[in-house]
């Protein structure tokens, strides 16, 4: 048994000194990545160059460790190639009961973590299970055989603390390393430009922002409060609190955020606003940063744009084909007003870009003034409005017009000059495509008389209003379906919409890799044409109400009923419905 011990000993010393991965697999995984669309052949080059100079570490490891691709695409790829089971932490068991003896160093530097054992078999948990060296080590320590399931860096590292170490998550460790100075005098400008310059207060930024872009979030909200700073991702539309640093860390990590924005540290009477461009996990982000002054502290959120992730598409954004023909036939006319109306974060700038795709030929000249331009789009004119150079979207419309364009987009019809610049547009020839912030589409109408537009004039220029809200989608693989009683259906006017023998709808099953039973999010929408009948109704000043009436009489599925009918598709589940739509 001695001599068992020393060899597993020598062989676990040589893991420790040579880690490498067997390079002829890292080479089939590199491609199969790259033929899965996981990893790009520019940045697997780029990841060679740099695996030559400095060739003690694995390629994998390395592409993972710069960004270029993600934990969980290369744990999916190694899951694929080798026929292995990827485990999520949640399915990791609360305690363990295991007797070999290896080192936590080991465990820590090869990055794996045994979780059970029995007479014959060692059940263990690796991010690289291709590490031949590991692997061999492992089973010399032990004298077993070995039951591997993947896991992903982040939670095998928990994983080892939690059942090896202290029982702290990485940013417990992190939060362990960070001085007590980190509390320090918040004047001192200088101060804190030291404490968001520290290694620890670095990695726990990062956290942050990984784990968001892990979760899908849309959105990071880091909130201080007296006793603690908060810190929230938005998931699929809902906030939801995540584990945050303390309090003491509070002006050092919010200091590091702006300095990654470059704004002002100093200033934190004023709200600012900055962006950060950012590569996490394998994905180009650009991150809106935005800071407003409060009782505690600034309160920062920043918006995570994904550009690789975004889809152009309009049924992949829940336009159905009712819909979607009167939409596209607005869209092409030559001139005229489209609006999309919404609330703040409904999708309206994704669905205004998507249309720019469609109009985007080498036969028109498209030109967008945006306040920020979110998205760049290969072959468009974006203006980016500057305000406190003067550049707003009045003046930059006006430029606009002298460029001679065939369509323009305005962010949003923010006021009455703006839009009677808009109209001018369209009177003279100009497809123009806005925002406007309203609840429903009739409401778009009455919103641009309230600001002052002429009820002739809007009648000529306006083609259609698109409103829409975004709901989330259910988790195909766990939700349960539910047949509906028949005063229910009646209830609803769904008989109404839609002739069917039995109605049913489907609800969100939440599952241990998914807590919500959601999983993305779509559009429900309703679009109003600028029909002969609207147009009287306008110039006799009817209510929204009024238009609304006969916008349904001429055949406008609403956005309630657009929620019905895909909540019958099993795309999303009624409660979603009534909480983005104002019917009860």
């Amino acid at each position: 048994m001695a001599e068992q011990q020393i060899a597993a000993k020598k062989e676990i010393d040589t893991a420790e000194s040579n880690p490498a991965v067997n390079l002829s697999f890292e080479d089939k995984l590199c491609q199969y990545m790259i033929e899965k669309g996981r990893l790009k052949q520019d940045d697997l080059i780029r990841g060679e160059r740099l695996h030559k100079e400095n060739p003690e570490t694995s390629l994998v490891p390395l592409l993972v460790r710069l960004g270029l691709a993600s934990e969980r695409d290369v744990a999916s790829s190694l899951s694929e190639v080798m026929e292995l089971e990827v485990i999520k932490e949640k399915d990791y068991p609360e305690t363990i009961n295991v007797e070999t003896e290896i080192p936590i160093r080991f465990m820590q530097k090869s990055l794996f973590v045994p979780v059970a054992e029995d007479e014959e078999t060692i059940n263990v948990i690796m991010v690289y299970p291709s590490d031949e060296f590991t692997v061999k080590a492992i089973r010399m320590a032990s004298g077993k055989k070995l039951d591997i399931k993947i896991g992903l860096p982040s939670e095998v590292e928990n994983a080892i603390e939690k059942y090896f170490g202290g029982g702290r998550s990485a940013m417990g460790q992190i939060v362990e390393s960070l001085t007590d100075e980190s509390a320090g005098d918040e004047e001192d400008v200088d101060h804190l430009r030291d404490l968001a310059s520290e290694a620890p207060v670095i990695r726990l930024v990062n956290i942050i922002m990984q784990r968001a872009v892990e979760s899908r979030a849309s959105d990071i909200h880091v909130e201080p409060f007296e006793n603690r700073l908060k810190v929230r991702y938005r998931i699929d539309g809902v906030l939801q609190e995540v584990e945050s640093p303390p309090a003491r860390s509070t002006a050092a990590v919010i200091s590091r955020i702006k300095i990654m924005a470059k704004l002002n540290i100093a200033e934190r009477r004023l709200p600012q606003d900055g962006r950060i461009m950012l590569r996490v996990q394998g994905k180009e982000l650009d991150l809106r940063v935005s800071t407003v002054p409060t009782s505690y502290g600034e309160s920062v959120v920043m918006r995570i744009l994904d550009r690789e992730s975004i889809v152009f598409d309009f049924h992949e954004l829940g336009f159905t084909d009712r819909l979607l023909k009167p939409f596209k036939k607005s869209l092409e006319l030559p001139h005229g007003i489209m609006l999309v109306t919404g609330p703040t974060g409904s999708g309206k700038t994704t669905t205004l870009y998507t249309a720019l795709q469609q109009l985007n030929t080498e036969e028109r000249k498209i030109i967008t003034v945006e306040d920020p331009v979110e998205y760049q789009l290969t072959g468009i004119n974006q203006i980016q409005v500057k305000s406190s150079i003067g550049l707003d979207f009045t003046s930059a419309l006006r430029a606009i017009v002298r460029q001679d364009p065939d369509v323009i987009m305005i962010g949003e019809m923010r006021d009455l000059e703006t839009a009677k610049i808009a109209i001018q547009s369209a009177l003279t020839g100009h497809l123009v495509l806005s925002t406007i912030h309203t609840n429903d589409a009739a409401g778009g109408v009455t919103r641009m008389l309230d600001m002052g537009v002429e009820d002739y004039l809007l009648t000529s220029t306006v083609n259609g209003i698109l409103a829409q809200r975004l709901v989330r989608k259910l988790d195909q693989s766990t939700m349960k379906k539910e047949i509906l009683a028949d005063d229910v259906v009646k209830s609803m006017g769904l008989d109404k919409l839609i002739k069917l023998n039995k109605y049913a709808f489907y609800k969100p099953v939440p599952s241990a890799t998914n807590l919500s039973g959601y999983s993305g999010r779509m559009s429900i929408l309703e679009f109003l044409e600028m029909s002969d009948s609207i147009r009287r109704i306008i110039m006799q000043h009817g209510t929204a109400g009024d238009i609304q009436k006969q916008a349904c009489k001429d055949g406008m599925t609403t956005i309630y009923e657009d929620g019905l009918l895909k909540c019958l598709e099993g795309r999303t589940s009624y409660e979603e419905v009534l909480r983005v739509s104002q019917e009860n």
